[in-house]
């Protein structure tokens, strides 16, 4: 199954590793740390020109990738519950 997270773009379910709230966590030295180096390695991507409010990180060829979204975490979650909820039934 997929997860919407912006504008037209959808990433499998199975590939997501997490997904962060951009304003909470990017005050952590790691986190930045890892968006700062995942930048570097040409491994971010924006779903669009928003200011994210959210970073999803998936896997991708035996990597990973940060995907950066102007959708909330919360919603981004609502959404994988609602699918999950749907695949039980």
């Amino acid at each position: 199954m997929f997860l919407h997270i912006g504008e037209e773009r959808v990433i499998l379910i199975d590939d997501i590793i997490g997904i962060f709230d951009m304003e909470n966590t990017t005050v952590s030295k790691i986190t930045k740390q890892f968006l700062q180096t995942a930048a570097e390695e040409e491994l971010v991507e924006s779903v669009n020109n928003e200011l994210p409010k959210s970073f999803v990180v998936t896997e991708y060829m035996n990597s990973y990738k940060v995907i950066l979204t102007p959708i909330s975490p919360g919603t981004l979650i609502k959404r994988l519950n609602n699918v999950n909820k749907a695949l039980r039934k």
